[in-house]
């Protein structure tokens, strides 16, 4: 009995119809959840880092200038087994701190490359109405 209730489910929750759900997510540099190489120059505040000194997993002759990596936790205690992900196991790497990420850099990031409407009204001369090519309300169509 009790095995035939549990084909009978089995069928019956096969039955319902799968839709598998097409969720694209993309985050970027300057959003918070986004781990990786962040560029900071001199329009930023200094970051607060994880660790004073940078982490090179594979040293060689010449090591190229250190970079900035905002890292999710963990990452930057096991370095060696992460530093692949990334592209940085040959780099020095200073880790910043995600609270420093979060409320310095990433506001700032956005705030410097936030997208500038410079025609935001319409009717101007480079609206999206109104405009010297904009032929809305000529004779066209109209017979004549």
């Amino acid at each position: 009995m009790k095995r035939s209730m549990v084909i009978a489910a089995l069928a019956a929750a096969s039955a319902w119809p799968v839709q598998a759900a097409d969720v694209g997510v993309s985050i970027s540099i300057g959003q918070p959840g986004f781990y990786g190489h962040i560029d900071i120059d001199d329009a930023y505040p200094r970051p607060q880092l994880i660790y004073p000194q940078p982490v090179v997993i594979v040293r060689g002759p010449a090591l190229p200038p250190p970079i900035y990596m905002h890292v999710p936790p963990g990452h930057a205690k096991e370095w060696r087994r992460y530093c692949g992900r990334y592209g940085a196991c040959g780099r020095p790497v200073y880790f910043v701190q995600d609270r420093w990420y979060n409320t310095v850099y990433a506001p700032a990031y956005r705030e410097r490359h936030r997208p500038h409407d410079h025609d935001e009204h319409r009717g101007g001369p480079h609206g999206k109405r109104g405009g010297p090519h904009d032929r809305r309300g000529d004779e066209r169509g109209r017979g004549g």
